[in-house]
């Protein structure tokens, strides 16, 4: 019986983050979930959000990342987004401006409510690192 996950966060263009862990979370469209070693197999459609992974060695990393879709199987996480920011990466102060810009933005709806969401889950993984 496997004591840890192998996880893989992937962005369009890099690896963001590839490690050891004990649990993963992260937001799907039923809502939250957490995956542990010897999870059953799955495959989801996430959203955007924050993903939250507890390594091996005790440490959290928090990443901020857009939807896409998340895959569990033999104790192994892959989470594929079109983009994901690791929170250390991310310009808090940046973030929130980008935040009050996307909320007062003239855009279509869809657009503009999609920038909300992403500036919103960048803010919560800055805040959630530090």
């Amino acid at each position: 019986m496997a004591d840890s996950l192998r996880v893989e966060l992937v962005a369009a263009d890099r690896l963001v983050w590839s490690g050891e862990a004990q649990r993963v979370i992260a937001r799907t469209t039923e809502g939250d979930v957490g995956i542990l070693p010897n999870h059953a197999p799955m495959l989801a459609v996430t959203v955007d959000g924050v993903v939250d992974v507890l390594t091996t060695d005790g440490e959290t990393w928090v990443a901020a990342v857009d939807a896409g879709f998340l895959s569990v199987a033999h104790n192994r996480v892959s989470i594929l987004s079109e983009r994901a920011e690791m929170s250390h990466e991310i310009d808090l102060e940046k973030a929130r401006k980008d935040l009050e810009r996307a909320k007062a933005s003239g855009a279509n709806e869809d657009e503009a409510s999609e920038a909300v969401r992403q500036a919103e889950a960048r803010i919560r993984a800055a805040e959630r690192a530090s």
